[in-house]
């Protein structure tokens, strides 16, 4: 009796799998509401409007919340909610700094220790990224292009540069996406990809780590001229 009691237990752990997909699910989903402007910085997240747009309860939805307040992407107000954080250029100029210098290093790193199976993976996932710039989809073109950028990082074999570096890029997605609105910009970086692609391809360290560094600081010109745009401006004399 204890055995057959013992082999039907399994089942029971169905309901946990699916509120982790469901967790998950919506924090994908609602980062990419605050990532893609929909909800705009500073605006307040309205908790019973944001339920039923996405079809669920309170608990999950806060529970997201509380998650990509850690990202930076959210501000927790105590007693008042929580709102998109603002996008401030001061705070992104100083994060794509550092970026710049732990993505050189992640070029260095890389070309000693990724293996051909990983190349050969970000190779496949910079295909899916220029399918996705050839059809006009900016949402699915930067979910790879993210990914690209992580895996570079993962390949390299540094678990603690890899660990920084997601913290820092999660607060600046954003900046980072704000970027491809621009076509010809949008453009110019699949070419810069395809590029770091084939220094990647070729263990170029030199050149990797140059294109990496120049590819985000381009990435910054723009963010910072639509930041600097939007900042209200002060009045003289």
């Amino acid at each position: 009796m204890d055995s057959i009691q013992a082999r039907a237990a399994p089942p029971a752990a169905a309901p946990l799998v699916e509120r982790r997909l469901l967790h998950e699910e919506v924090i994908d989903r609602l980062r990419d509401m605050i990532v893609q402007g929909e909800l705009a910085p500073g605006s307040k997240l309205n908790e019973r409007v944001l339920c039923e747009r996405l079809g669920i309860s309170r608990t999950p939805l806060r529970e997201a919340i509380k998650y990509l307040a850690s990202e930076g992407l959210v501000e927790l107000l105590p007693n008042r909610g929580a709102m998109v954080a603002p996008l401030e250029s001061e705070t992104v100029q100083e994060i794509f700094a550092v970026l710049g210098s732990l993505e050189a290093l992640a070029g260095e790193l890389v070309c000693r220790n990724a293996s051909d199976a990983d190349i050969a993976e970000i190779r496949a996932l910079h295909y899916q990224m220029v399918a996705h710039h050839a059809r006009g989809e900016l949402a699915q073109y930067f979910r790879y292009n993210q990914q690209i950028h992580i895996r570079l990082v993962e390949c390299a074999g540094n678990a603690t540069l890899a660990q920084i570096y997601r913290g820092l890029n999660a607060h600046v997605r954003r900046a980072r996406y704000m970027a491809n609105l621009s076509h010809e910009r949008w453009d110019k970086a699949v070419k810069e990809h395809e590029e770091i692609l084939d220094a990647l391809s070729a263990r170029d360290s030199k050149r990797l780590q140059s294109l990496l560094r120049d590819h985000l600081a381009n990435k910054l010109v723009l963010v910072m001229e639509a930041l600097n745009a939007n900042e209200p401006r002060t009045k003289t004399g």
